[in-house]
């Protein structure tokens, strides 16, 4: 079976949640005050001139095909993003963010704090295998992707396809695409954020897929829009 031809992934813009996060953590709270359930955070302002300048981009590469998260962020993004280009899309839930169970809306600290033993257990299993109570491990989220790579490799094979995802599936999409160890996908974990509408990209040679891009913005600044900081990461305490 033919392969897809072209990979890429976006992380959604800004979010009214990645603000709050943010100011959460730098005043040392233990808890994280977004009104609205997680998948209902919608884009701030910032965030939303970002996703247009992601459609420059767009324009120019004209994907055949788009797959977008249901969270209601990455659906903004998309649909900005992708405006009147025509370009088909369809929602999946597997490209949705990790669920952090017991962890959600606590920052670090707040783990630390009230969640002492899930804060030693996460330390000792580290990222790829920790599973929150109630929520996801990245193996966990890995087996939806898997589904989902292969169901776009048999629908759409030697196509030019986009995700629209959140930080997690940045990363992870980059596991499997470059078929990294789990000590390689920790380093790249550790040393990276996925910024906010940052772009990843793969291409087919010589028979595998290569890296082209990754977490680049050099489009949000050609388009002007604010480039959120490096620190402004969805509301999660990993």
């Amino acid at each position: 079976m033919e392969e897809l031809r072209w990979l890429a992934v976006v992380r959604h813009g800004q979010s009214t949640g990645n603000v709050i996060a943010q100011d959460a953590e730098t005043s040392g709270l233990e808890a994280i005050d977004i009104p609205e359930r997680d998948a209902d955070v919608p884009l701030s302002e910032a965030g939303r001139d970002q996703a247009a300048a992601v459609g420059s981009w767009l324009a120019e590469e004209r994907p055949g095909f788009v797959v977008v998260s249901p969270y209601l962020r990455t659906r903004q993004t998309a649909e900005i993003a992708l405006g009147d280009t025509g370009i088909p899309f369809v929602v999946d839930e597997r490209l949705r963010d990790r669920e952090l169970g017991v962890l959600d809306l606590l920052t670090g600290r707040g783990v630390q704090s009230r969640l002492p033993d899930e804060y030693a257990r996460r330390a000792r299993l580290g990222k790829f295998y920790y599973r929150p109570p109630g929520g996801e491990s990245w193996a966990d989220v890995l087996l939806r992707l898997r589904a989902l790579l292969r169901e776009l490799r048999e629908d759409h094979p030697g196509g030019r396809i986009v995700l629209f995802g959140h930080e997690a599936i940045v990363l992870l999409v980059r596991y499997l695409a470059e078929q990294l160890s789990e000590e390689e996908l920790m380093k790249v974990a550790h040393e990276t954020t996925i910024a906010n509408c940052s772009i990843s990209t793969w291409e087919r040679r010589d028979g595998r897929l290569q890296p082209v891009l990754f977490n680049d913005v050099a489009h949000i600044k050609d388009e002007g829009a604010p480039h959120t900081k490096q620190e402004d990461v969805d509301a999660s305490p990993q």
